[in-house]
Parts: structure tokens; C-alpha cells; sequence
């Protein structure tokens, strides 16, 4: 029977398994402090599954503890670079330029490295860059799209994952990079990108052929995010002929600011669905709010599953929704699971027309709306929703008031918690408040 009051020695015995699952909960400092205890506790600090996954955070603001933090997660990585399979980048608030000139310095340190010793890495994601900020000048900016694009370039055929949303660069530039993955075989297998935002502002890219040909090249898209002002006629015809046997989801921004009056035919849509049954599409719209502009977009052979509204705080009395929720909507009752509302609509009630847009949608699991509603809307829905009438599972609203006492309208709230309390507590993710909007 082993001697408990020799703790030392059970520890010494730890399984390797077990020994490598403690690591992996222990910080880089105190990875590094328990790698000197021993020569097996060294060993495991050289295990490869502790860092097949690393977040860098760059600072633009960074006081002492966090520069080290920096400093120590940049060496780490490139002493176990080799091991890396998901590998994210982080820039957080820069805000000058001889900041910016460091991280491209940095950057292409790293990228160098990795793309010498890496033979594993299948996830990057570097977003937020905002390449078009002023503090990126010319020099510093093309250094570094040049550095990435020569890591991807060698990483094009391993990666399976890329995300740079936020990147806010030019066609030119944009196209340069993505058609760095498939530079040695003239196609990319990879399977999901992220490229929201990923255009600067006000660029009209569905009329561009260089993206059209620059698209063409990817042939096992599963998943691809990305901004209305990209889509065409053209652009769905490629998706269609290259990645329909693969393509499940579509995540589609539409920002006020970006060009979306383009007119896409209802047939590519069709055409594409009909190539790939398993697709699903998702639309984010900020801020494009009118009738006419949703009726171009939304076009009845889309097989919608997510759409989300919001006019960020902004009412104008030039866009009404209420046509939009009787006349639009309705048409993806059979597919429609995800519902966001976000609206002023001070000028326009709408508690009718939403709650019969929700019980027309079948399939209807989430809904989150952030409006001026009444608080009988909520005590409608529930009612409705312990009927069978709809099988909503997820319910997160904030009923927008006009005054800042809004103590009566938490009281019926909370009665109309207490009545339903059963159905919510069992089978609702529930959250209800009133927000003043004055």
C-alpha cells in the first residue's frame, strides 16, 4: 500500500495522459515553471497536442504584465510553431502608426517561421486588420499583404479554414491574397472563409470580373461568409458549378454603406439550391430597412434559414416594416429558424403582424426582438406557444418604452412570468426586459 504522506512520489507516477491534461490547463508561464520540476514534467511540456491551438493578441495599449504576456505567447509559438493546427491573431485597439510598423515587423517574423517548419496548420483567422485605417501607411500595408500572401501561398494546400473579416482592403489586394491559396494548382479545396468585410467600403464587387475569376478557383466551399456587394448572377453560377456538392451555408452582410442595388435573378438562386439540397443562407442586414431595397434581395427562391434586421437605433419615417413582415417573411415559412429584429419603429406598431409572421413560420426555433411592443405581445406569444402553435425554444426580447418609469410594465412582465412560469422554466431560453428609449 503506497505511503500518503509521500505525495511526491504518487505525483511522479502521474500517467502521461493525465499529466498532459493538467498542462493543458496551465498558462504558458506555468507551463513553463512546471516543466522544471522534473525530467517527465519537461517532456510533457513538449507534448505537441498542448499547442496545436494558440491565440496571439497584439496590444495597442499595453501595460507591463500585458507586454510580457505578448512576448512570452510570440516565443512560445515559435518554439512549438511545428505543432500548430488552429492558429488566431489578435489586434486589439492599435493606435498609431510606429505600432502598426512593429506588428508587420513581428508578423513577418512569425509568418516566416510557421511557414517554414508548419506542416499541420489548417485554421488561421486574422480579423479586424482595417487595412484602410490611416494609420496603415503605404509601405507598412504593402509589406504586409505581401507577407501574408506569400505564407499563404505556401500554406494553400493545407488549410481548410480562413478567416479575415474586417480587413477592409482594396479589389486588387483582396483578390491577391485569396488567389494565394491556390497559386501552386490553380484550385483551393478549402472548405469555409470568412471574408465579411473583408472589401473596403462602397466597392461594387459583383460587377468585377477579377473577383468573378478569383472565386472560380475554389472548389470544395462548404461554408462562406461574405457581403451582399459581392453577390451576382455570375458569382452564384460559380458557387453552383464548383462547390455545389459541398456548399451548406451562406452568410450574407448586407451594410447600408455598401452597394446592394444589383439585380440578381430568382433563377440563379433556384439554380444553385436545386445543385446543392443541403444549402442554407443567412442574411445579416444593418441598417437597409426599405421595403423595396429587402424585395430586391429577398427573393423567394433563396432557402433562408436566418435573418436578421437592424436599423441600429436609427428610425427613419421613410422605411415602414410592416410590409416587410406580412409580405416578405411569409415566404420562408417552411425554412425560416431564426428570427433577430432590432428597430426604432416609434412611428409603427407592429405586434400583430410579428406574432402572425411567427406562428406562419413552422420551423421558427429562435426569436430575438428589441422593439416598441406592447406587454400583451408577450403574454400573446406565450399563450400561442403553450398551444403548440409555434415550437419556439429560444425567446430574448427588449420591449422598447417611451418613458423612463417603466414600473408598471415590469409588473405585468412579471405576472406574465408567474402564469406561464412552468412552460418557461421547462422548455423556453427566456429573457424578457423593457428598455426606456427616450
Amino acid at each position: 500500500m503506497e505511503d500518503a504522506s509521500e505525495p511526491e512520489q504518487n505525483w511522479a507516477y502521474l500517467p502521461d495522459v493525465c499529466l498532459r491534461h493538467v498542462f493543458h490547463w496551465l498558462n504558458d508561464r506555468d507551463r513553463s515553471r512546471a516543466a522544471l520540476v522534473c525530467k517527465k514534467w519537461s517532456c510533457a511540456m513538449y507534448s505537441g497536442s498542448l499547442w496545436r491551438c494558440r491565440t496571439i493578441t497584439f496590444y495597442g495599449h499595453p501595460s507591463r504584465a500585458r507586454m510580457l504576456e505578448f512576448q512570452s505567447a510570440l516565443w512560445y509559438t515559435k518554439k512549438f510553431g511545428k505543432y500548430l493546427k488552429h492558429l488566431e491573431i489578435k489586434l486589439s485597439n492599435p493606435y498609431n502608426t510606429p505600432f502598426i510598423k512593429k506588428f508587420q515587423l513581428t508578423m513577418k517574423g512569425l509568418l516566416s517561421h510557421l511557414g517554414k517548419c508548419n506542416s499541420h496548420l489548417v485554421s488561421l483567422s486574422i480579423k479586424y486588420l482595417e487595412l484602410d485605417g490611416l494609420i496603415w501607411k503605404n509601405v507598412v500595408r504593402t509589406q504586409f499583404i505581401k507577407n501574408l500572401a506569400t505564407f499563404l501561398k505556401r500554406m494553400g494546400k493545407q488549410l481548410d479554414y480562413l478567416n479575415l473579416k474586417g480587413a477592409r482592403i482594396t479589389l486588387e489586394e483582396g483578390c491577391e491574397l485569396l488567389n494565394s491559396l491556390s497559386s501552386l494548382t490553380n484550385r483551393s479545396f478549402i472548405s469555409e472563409i470568412n471574408i465579411e468585410d473583408f472589401f473596403s467600403l462602397h466597392l461594387s464587387v459583383y460587377s468585377s470580373a477579377l473577383f468573378q475569376q478569383t472565386m472560380s478557383k475554389f472548389h470544395n466551399l462548404t461554408i462562406l461568409t461574405f457581403n451582399y456587394n459581392c453577390i451576382s448572377d455570375e458569382l452564384l453560377d460559380i458557387l453552383r458549378e464548383r462547390s455545389s456538392h459541398s456548399l451548406c451555408t451562406l452568410n450574407i452582410k448586407c451594410h447600408i454603406h455598401d452597394p446592394h442595388g444589383q439585380v440578381v435573378s430568382g433563377m440563379s438562386w433556384a439554380n444553385l439550391a436545386k445543385r446543392a439540397p443541403k444549402l442554407n443562407v443567412n442574411f445579416f442586414f444593418e441598417r437597409v430597412m426599405k421595403h423595396d431595397h429587402l424585395a430586391r434581395i429577398l427573393l423567394v427562391e433563396i432557402p433562408v434559414r436566418s435573418i436578421s434586421l437592424r436599423s441600429c437605433y436609427f428610425s427613419d419615417p421613410d422605411w415602414t416594416m410592416r410590409p416587410t413582415l406580412t409580405n416578405l417573411l411569409p415566404a420562408y415559412w417552411d425554412g425560416l429558424q431564426k428570427l433577430t429584429l432590432e428597430l426604432n419603429n416609434d412611428h409603427e406598431l407592429l405586434d400583430n403582424e410579428l406574432l402572425q409572421l411567427i406562428l406562419s413560420c413552422k420551423r421558427l426555433l429562435f426569436l430575438k426582438v428589441w422593439a416598441f411592443l406592447s406587454v400583451s405581445f408577450m403574454e400573446r406569444l406565450l399563450q400561442n406557444r403553450a398551444e403548440r402553435k409555434c415550437i419556439l425554444t429560444t425567446i430574448k426580447v427588449r420591449i422598447y418604452t417611451a418613458q423612463y418609469d417603466s414600473t408598471e410594465e415590469e409588473r405585468l412582465l412579471a405576472d406574465i412570468y408567474r402564469r406561464f412560469k412552468y412552460l418557461i422554466d421547462s422548455e423556453l431560453n427566456y429573457f424578457v426586459i423593457t428598455y426606456p428609449m427616450v
